[in-house]
C-alpha cells in the first residue's frame, strides 16, 4: 500500500472502468420534538455538528466555485546522441532530436476570489505547459501560473473571465474534531464536478513527503483527479485541500489526506503577493530534525536543540545547545517537525516567542526569524 498523489495521466475511457456509483452519505438530525430541540446548548451544538438530512442545499451553494483543471506537459526522453563525440552530435542533431511526449492530466481546484484566483496542488499544474480551467457552468478558460510551492504542494493559478466568479472562503481545520462531517469536491478521473461526504478520521498525519506534512485524514472517497479540490466543513467553509490517498490499487479505499486550510491560506497569500515562498529560519539542529529521524515526537519537555549555528537567528537571540523548546507563540510542540513548520511559516524578519527550558528553568525567548537558506531545514 502506498500514499499516492491524486493526479493521474490516463485515458478517460480507462478511468471510467475503475469507478462505481457511490451513495451520498448523510446523517438525519434529531427530530424537532426530540430531546435535542429543547436540550442544553451543548446538545444543540452536537445536533449542528451531526450534519443535515441532505447536503443538497449546501452543495448548490459551494459547488459552483469548484473547478476542473486540464493540463498538458511536454516531456523529452533521453538524448540518443548523448554518448557520441561533440562533432557527431552537432552533425546529427537536427536529424534526430530527442523524442518528446505530450502528456495530459486532470485535477481540481477552487476559486477563492471573484476575479479568478484559483487554488490547486503543485503536482497538478507545477510542470504544465498548458492549463485550462473548466467552470461548473460549462465555460472554460486558459490559466496562468501565479506561483507554486513544491514543498507544501500548493499552487495558485489565475483565469480571466468576464464578470465576477463564485468563490469560497477558508475556514479553520482547528475547529474540526475527529468524527465531524466533511465534504470533498473535485474532478475524479476527469468526470467533472463531483462530491462525496465522510468524517474526519485523524489529524497530523505525516506521509514523509516534506518537512511540512500535517495532513487531515478523512474517509470521504476521493480518487485520481481530486487533487487540488476543496474539503469543506458542513458550513461550506474550506478546511483543507485534497492531495493524496492511501491505496493498494490506485483507487479509493476510504483513506484520504488533505492539507489543512491554515497552511494553504498562508502559502496562497505569499504566492499572490510575491509569486514565491520566503520561509523563516531559526539556525539550529534539532533532536529528531535534520540529521536524525524527522518523525521523532517531542519528549516530555519539548524539542532539544543539538547545536546552534554561529551568528544565526537563534544564536543572536541567546538560544544554546541543550536548550529545550516546547512552544512557539504559546502553541505546544508535538515533534521536531512541528517546530520546523512553525518557524518556516513565520515571515523572515518577524519575531516569534519560544517557550524554552534550560537546566530545568523555564523561560521565554523572543527570536527574530531569519530567511531560510535553500540547503537548510530548520
Amino acid at each position: 500500500m502506498i500514499a499516492a498523489a491524486l493526479s493521474r495521466r490516463a485515458a478517460l475511457a480507462g478511468a471510467l472502468a475503475l469507478t462505481t456509483a457511490l451513495p451520498l452519505l448523510g446523517c438525519a438530525p434529531a427530530r424537532a420534538d426530540g430531546p435535542v430541540a429543547g436540550g442544553s446548548v451543548a446538545d444543540r451544538a452536537v445536533a449542528r455538528r451531526a450534519g443535515p438530512r441532505s447536503f443538497a442545499p449546501l452543495i448548490k451553494r459551494i459547488l459552483p466555485a469548484v473547478v476542473n483543471i486540464a493540463v498538458e506537459e511536454t516531456v523529452r526522453g533521453p538524448d540518443p546522441l548523448a554518448d557520441l563525440p561533440p562533432e557527431i552530435r552537432r552533425k546529427f542533431r537536427d536529424r534526430l532530436p530527442p523524442e518528446a511526449q505530450h502528456l495530459t492530466g486532470a485535477g481540481s481546484g477552487f476559486i477563492i476570489d471573484p476575479a479568478g484566483l484559483i487554488v490547486t496542488n503543485n503536482h497538478v499544474v507545477g510542470n504544465a505547459d498548458k492549463i485550462v480551467v473548466g467552470l461548473s457552468d460549462g465555460r472554460s478558460y486558459p490559466a496562468r501560473l501565479v506561483g507554486s510551492d513544491e514543498l507544501t504542494d500548493i499552487a495558485l493559478i489565475k483565469i480571466d473571465a468576464p464578470g465576477l466568479l463564485p468563490y469560497v472562503t477558508f475556514g479553520s481545520s482547528r475547529s474540526l474534531q475527529v468524527g465531524d462531517w466533511v465534504i470533498a469536491a473535485g474532478n475524479p478521473f476527469g468526470l467533472g464536478g463531483s462530491v462525496t461526504a465522510g468524517i474526519v478520521s485523524a489529524f497530523g498525519r505525516d506521509l514523509g513527503a516534506s518537512p511540512f506534512d500535517d495532513f487531515i485524514q478523512f474517509d470521504a472517497p476521493i480518487n485520481p483527479g481530486n487533487s487540488g479540490g476543496p474539503l469543506f466543513d458542513n458550513q461550506g467553509r474550506v478546511v483543507g485541500m485534497n492531495s493524496a490517498i492511501y491505496t493498494p490499487s490506485g483507487g479509493s479505499v476510504g483513506i484520504g489526506f488533505a492539507i489543512p486550510a491554515e497552511l494553504v491560506s498562508k502559502i496562497v497569500n505569499q504566492l499572490e503577493a510575491h509569486g514565491t515562498i520566503q520561509r523563516g529560519w531559526l539556525g539550529v539542529t534539532l533532536s529528531g530534525g535534520s540529521g536524525a529521524s524527522p518523525f521523532t515526537p517531542a519528549g516530555p519537555g519539548g524539542v532539544r536543540i543539538v547545536s546552534v549555528i554561529p551568528h544565526g537567528p537563534a544564536a543572536r537571540a541567546g538560544l544554546r545547545a541543550g536548550d529545550i523548546v516546547d512552544a512557539v507563540n504559546g502553541r505546544k510542540l508535538g515533534s521536531a517537525r512541528a517546530l520546523q513548520r512553525a518557524i518556516a511559516l513565520a515571515a523572515p524578519g518577524s519575531r516569534v516567542e519560544l517557550g524554552c527550558t534550560r537546566h530545568g528553568h523555564a523561560f521565554n525567548l523572543s527570536v527574530e526569524v531569519g530567511l531560510r537558506p535553500r540547503i537548510e531545514l530548520n
